[in-house]
């Protein structure tokens, strides 16, 4: 069994050979006369390349054209009170807070019979805040506490190297 079919294999691959070879190729070598004897096209030269003319920019010495000018600018800082905030003061737990982060809870009375402030950060902790505590990311000092608010007074940049007070407050929310 193993003998015709080796047979078979070996006749049907001699077939496949004798198919391939030999034929009539005549039109395949006219093709390609013809192509060939067909002249040649030119490739276009590239055009040419043209100088751009530079510049030299020289106004890194003058100001900005949307700053104001120097003289207005001395002049507003002659009118704004020298604020700055307290660098080297230890920071208190409520100043790692934005301000509109912070929620006022409630009031409650002191050792000392001074009103303090209930405040709940983003974790749900309660703290106690006081007159002159320090509160939010803006240098915020607390100046007053009533029973629905408290008045706040930060220091934040005003975008020309000075410090200004911006007073806020706080409201109790339920």
């Amino acid at each position: 069994m193993r003998k015709k079919l080796r047979a078979m294999f070996f006749v049907g691959v001699a077939a496949t050979m004798t198919a391939c070879g030999g034929g009539d190729d005549r039109d395949l070598n006219q093709a390609i006369q013809e192509i060939i004897s067909k002249p040649r096209g030119a490739i276009k030269a590239p055009p040419e390349f043209k100088s751009i003319a530079t510049y030299k920019y020289d106004a890194h010495h003058l100001r900005a054209p949307f700053s104001k000018p120097v003289d207005e600018r001395a002049k507003q800082a002659s009118n704004v009170k020298s604020v700055e905030p307290d660098l080297d003061r230890a920071k208190e737990y409520l100043e790692s807070f934005s301000l509109s982060s912070l929620r006022m809870k409630g009031t409650i009375n002191g050792a000392d019979k001074q009103l303090e402030a209930l405040i709940q950060d983003t974790d749900g902790e309660l703290s106690r805040v006081r007159v002159g505590s320090y509160i939010g990311r803006n240098f915020g000092r607390v100046i007053g506490i009533e029973e629905a608010r408290i008045e706040i007074i930060e220091i934040v940049p005003d975008g020309q190297d000075n410090w200004v007070e911006r007073p806020t407050s706080l409201l109790l929310t339920e």
